[in-house]
């Protein structure tokens, strides 16, 4: 039964902004192009060997974790959209250049060591910039449908990257993939030109110094007494949730002798349960207090971590692996309208710096000791590992009051009776 007028001015106060629709639709496609890119740039890297692969990667990641903050602080001191707009011009004018110089000189290591520092230094300012505009264009009771709806478009993405890489790098190699992650650069940048955020608080004041303004996120994500354990649990799922899904399966398919095919079943099921979450929620709104139910995702989560390690098949590993799924996206749709809500206007593009920050740290250090204690234990104790550690984030953030009575973002969509 319909709610009349009413209703429909509730449906509509809650419909997505369109200038935030065009912004998705650019950012998925810049995400498209860039998962090509990375896929280009690891693939001819490993054409000459291990040690340059390992060095490309480096240059990709080292700028971007030494430059995260001062990026943070240059959004919010001139602008998210200008950051924006700025980073695409230089990228789609480097795309080209790149694209040019790899027709007629093919991939040699300087060109990709180049290609990566670029990536890296570039990433520093437009990641905390582009993680900061939901906020800036939606009003704060849509903001969870918002970023559950670009996180479902990010797996979409992620899910199609790989494939569409390999078949892009095996007709016009790292040229092609330049050329394509040029379009969509190209592509944001017309769109950011039209959007206007309406959203924001105002800059910084002018004489307190960027460098200052940096460090300040520091003192506001960890003092907060939302940011704070949002922030842990955020670098917490990085550290034993990222590398199951990255490193883990395909060691522990390999000792147990499950096969690729098997891998590539399970990282679906859990993209699948990841899906059913976040759709849940771009269509009707928050499932409920978002810092409780980011903390009973991490334990969902965990029990699929745990199935895996315990799973006497493929096809219970792929049933464990759809628990995974649920768990991660129940904590992701609601961990990231948390931090972005309760973050002080003032700061939206530092603390989305420290929110990557802090999430690159922690899959960095903990891909190597996991790796490590594969050698020495296997890929079971590993994975379980991970299962105990997640687990025990998540019974800590049901203790934290704070975390547990929260209502950010909780405003829902009105529905039909």
């Amino acid at each position: 039964m319909s709610g009349g007028p009413d209703l429909r001015r509730g449906r509509r106060r809650y419909q997505l902004p369109t200038s935030y629709l065009l912004w998705l639709v650019g950012i998925l496609a810049s995400l498209l192009g860039n998962s090509l890119f990375y896929f280009a740039l690891g693939w001819q890297a490993s054409a000459h060997g291990g040690a340059i692969t390992g060095l490309v990667l480096t240059a990709v990641t080292l700028p971007r974790v030494l430059l995260l903050l001062i990026g943070g602080a240059v959004g919010d001191r001139v602008s998210a959209r200008r950051v924006l707009i700025i980073g695409d011009a230089a990228m789609l004018v480097f795309s080209v250049a790149l694209a040019a110089a790899a027709y007629h000189l093919g991939a040699p290591p300087w060109l990709l060591l180049t290609a990566g520092v670029a990536v890296g230094v570039a990433d520093a300012f437009y990641l905390p910039a582009s993680g900061s505009m939901p906020r800036r264009l939606v009003h704060p009771d849509q903001l969870p449908r918002a970023l559950a709806l670009r996180q479902a478009g990010g797996q979409l993405v992620a899910v199609g990257g790989g494939p569409l890489g390999g078949v892009l790098v095996g007709l016009a190699g790292l040229a092609g993939a330049a050329l394509v992650n040029a379009v969509t650069f190209a592509a944001v940048l017309m769109l950011l030109i039209v959007i206007r955020p309406r959203y924001g608080g105002p800059p910084p004041p002018a004489g307190s110094g960027v460098v200052r303004d940096a460090f300040d996120s520091l003192r506001v994500g960890f003092r907060d007494p939302l940011l704070r354990p949002g922030l842990t649990m955020t670098g917490a799922a990085a550290a034993f949730l990222l590398p199951v899904l990255s490193l883990l399966v395909p060691l522990l398919a390999r000792a147990e002798g499950w096969g690729a095919a098997a891998v590539g079943l399970i990282l679906g099921a859990q993209s699948i349960g990841m899906l059913v979450v976040t759709l849940a929620v771009a269509r009707r709104g928050p499932l409920g207090r978002p810092g409780l139910l980011s903390a009973w995702g991490l334990l969902t989560a965990s029990t699929g971590v745990l199935g895996l390690a315990l799973s006497p098949t493929a096809a219970v590993a792929i049933g464990a692996a759809v628990v995974l799924g649920l768990g991660s996206g129940l904590f992701a749709a609601h961990i990231g309208p948390l931090i972005l809500g309760t973050t002080p206007e003032t700061h939206l593009s530092r603390i989305q710096a420290l929110l990557t920050l802090v999430q690159s740290l922690a899959s960095l250090v903990m891909l190597n000791v996991l790796g490590t204690v594969v050698e020495h234990r296997g890929a079971v104790v590993a994975v379980v590992a991970c299962a105990v550690a997640t687990s025990g984030v998540g019974l800590l953030a049901l203790l934290s009051a704070p975390l547990r009575t929260t209502r950010v973002g909780l405003t829902t969509v009105p529905v039909n009776r």
